[in-house]
């Protein structure tokens, strides 16, 4: 049974009461809020060609070919594969990379840099934020930027905790949203779609890829991919604004072989 808005007083009392049972409610989220987010990520074609930097295959990303300038680009979340990040610093761009887990990229360079720190809200032994990241490496480059995160769902409180400075100065984000399918839980979408709506002030989507490795979960009418990696744009990098139709692009490869591959599902780009 789905209890909307008009019904709220009756829907919180049988939450109470279940609550109190102790049983786990989760409070779904309305389809028109679900649609309006998906929406917002819709891709557009920004009158820029997309090339792909990094292996065939997970570690790989699509991205506008607009580096021209760009001088530094950080990429936390560094796991065992340094390929996207090899070819930026063959552009001749530095590229600093954070992640507490390991002890360092898989590769090496003369342009890399590294901090054994998970990127986040806060700035500890453990943590630091974009801000003091950029601060303690590239203090005086008041430039255009490029990031490239996976973070394993921190993502959401990085690009909430970011100032609104340092979030203009990225002209190309790739992000991997993870958690998608959590999506439908009204206090996950709370989250996360705060943290998107942000980014949509000064960025548009794309390109999007689902992740093949885990599927997608279908509900209200939607499919929703649970890993999905997301390039966007800044907004005054556009010469014009077309809706995207090329799923899946040329460039794009599967992250896991050995799965079957996951289409963009046709809701994220269409209208249904």
């Amino acid at each position: 049974m789905k209890l909307r808005n008009s019904n709220r007083p009756v829907r919180d009392a049988l939450l109470r009461a279940i609550g109190g049972a102790g049983l786990h409610v989760v409070e779904r989220t309305e389809r028109e809020d679900l649609v309006r987010l998906v929406r917002l990520l819709r891709p557009m074609d920004p009158g820029i060609e997309l090339i792909r930097l990094g292996p065939a295959g997970d570690g790989g990303y699509l991205l506008p070919d607009d580096l021209e300038g760009i001088r530094n680009a950080y990429s936390p979340g560094v796991a065992n594969e340094s390929g996207f990040e090899l070819a930026l610093a063959e552009r001749g761009i530095r590229v600093h990379m954070a992640d507490r887990s390991v002890d360092g990229p898989a590769a090496s360079h003369e342009r890399f840099t590294f901090v054994k720190k998970h990127v986040g809200c806060l700035s500890n032994d453990d943590f630091v934020t974009l801000d003091d990241w950029k601060r303690d490496t590239a203090p005086d480059d008041d430039g255009d930027l490029l990031l490239q995160m996976d973070v394993e769902g921190a993502e959401y409180e990085v690009f909430l905790s970011v100032s609104e400075r340092l979030l203009a100065q990225f002209r190309i984000i790739v992000v991997e949203l993870h958690h998608l399918q959590h999506l439908y839980d009204r206090r996950f979408f709370a989250l996360a779609s705060r943290a998107i709506e942000r980014l949509a002030r000064t960025h548009t989507v794309v390109h999007i890829h689902p992740n093949n490795c885990c599927g997608s979960v279908k509900g209200s009418g939607l499919e929703i991919p649970r890993i999905a990696e997301i390039t966007l744009l800044r907004n005054d990098r556009f010469a014009r604004r077309v809706p995207r139709r090329d799923f899946p692009h040329l460039l794009d490869a599967d992250n896991v072989p050995t799965k079957p591959t996951l289409p963009l599902p046709r809701c994220w780009y269409e209208d249904r």
